[in-house]
């Protein structure tokens, strides 16, 4: 029996130590040490609690601490993530986002069960419930003013380009109607304070506008997600005819690079600094009293090192500024330098790759116009 059990361990190890088996099936997170016994498939601990969570659907082991006999390490063999994903992965929509273990729960959560349960991605042609190009329905809305969540119908069209939402039910026309291609959405559960919490963002009058949303639904709210995504992919592929689908796929939903509390200064850098909390959206970073604030207080550009901008530890010499934090860092643009400071080394350090990773990126035809706009405001 102790030779059997050694023989399985052997062989499990074996199959373990492929390349194709080193990242996580799910999330691609380095070195899996779990695996599903009934899927034949290597993941991570954190995409094993949800695999748990479908136990219809598949079994899970450790690699490390479960005893594996023959037949399952033979089903193993035969399977690995290579095998499984052609299978299970075999026609994702390319607009469709495929989370990694960096994004939030109920993104890895229903992108586990879009595959293995609802088994969206196994037929060529399938209808998806977020790609038929509109999408109507209830999402808990955030009043701009009061905070209070509040049921709100959302329309989403890509025969009219546009996401609309109405304050009432029976409501003729919408609050807002923005065009697709102006919005972004990225998940938020800790910021809105709950875990399918999507903050959804749009230009007006070149200024960002942020919108609030949850759904009771993890299915749901991940649904409004990639059928934002389908619409705006189709949308630019028909404006962008000659651009690659990857290329197109690039421009959809982006996370932010970097949020968090920074104090900064005015302009004259003598005022007594102040603490704010700041999104660095690609290159526009922006501020606002608090995170969930609709509008922001102000918006810096961030352009490119060829074309001036630059990204400094510390503060220059002789700042008069009153700051509580030490950790500063000055960003140089053409026309003036902006002043932060942060509340710890690591924060501050955090900032500066973030910041640094935008400056390092060519300037695209699209954002020399919204540079020109800013100094046209300032």
């Amino acid at each position: 029996m102790a030779g059997g059990n050694e023989r399985s361990m052997k062989a499990l190890k074996e199959v373990w130590k492929r390349a194709e088996n080193s990242l996580c099936a799910d999330c691609g997170k380095p070195d899996p040490d779990w695996a599903s016994s009934t899927l034949g498939v290597f993941i991570c601990l954190s995409c094993s609690g949800i695999h748990r969570n479908i136990p219809s659907i598949s079994k899970v082991k450790s690699l490390k601490m479960d005893y594996w006999d023959d037949a399952q390490v033979q089903f193993l063999a035969k399977h690995g993530n290579a095998v499984t994903k052609a299978i299970y992965e075999a026609h994702i929509p390319i607009y469709y986002y495929q989370p990694t273990y960096n994004d939030c729960q109920v993104l890895r959560e229903q992108w586990i069960r879009a595959k293995y349960e609802r088994k969206e991605f196994t037929e060529p042609g399938k209808q998806l419930p977020y790609s038929d190009g509109v999408k109507e329905g209830i999402l808990w809305k955030r009043g701009r003013d009061n905070g209070q969540f509040l049921p709100r119908k959302f329309l989403l069209s890509e025969r009219e380009g546009c996401l609309k939402y109405f304050t009432k039910q029976d409501a003729k026309e919408p609050k807002i109607n923005v065009k697709i291609d102006v919005i972004n959405a990225t998940f938020q559960p800790e910021k809105i304070g709950n875990p399918n919490g999507l903050q959804i963002t749009y230009l007006k009058d070149n200024k960002t506008r942020n919108i609030f949303v949850y759904h009771e639904s993890g299915k749901e709210v991940v649904e409004w997600f990639n059928a934002i995504r389908s619409v705006q992919f189709h949308y630019l592929k028909v404006a962008f005819p000659i651009a690659s689908n990857n290329e197109i796929k690039n421009r959809l939903t982006r996370n932010f690079l970097k949020e968090g509390y920074m104090e900064k200064t005015g302009p004259k850098q003598r005022e007594a600094f102040k603490k704010r909390w700041f999104t660095l959206d690609h290159r526009r970073l922006m501020y606002f009293k608090d995170p969930l604030d609709a509008f922001a207080k102000g918006e810096v550009f961030v352009g490119s090192g060829e074309n001036g901008y630059s990204v400094q530890k510390g503060l220059p010499s002789g700042t008069q500024g009153n700051f509580s934090w030490h950790y500063g860092i000055t960003i140089v643009t053409p026309d003036r330098e902006y002043l932060f400071t942060c509340e710890t080394e690591t924060d501050q350090l955090e900032w500066i790759r973030a910041f640094t990773s935008v400056i390092n990126q060519a300037m695209t035809p699209q954002e020399y116009a919204i540079e020109a706009y800013f100094k046209f405001k300032s």
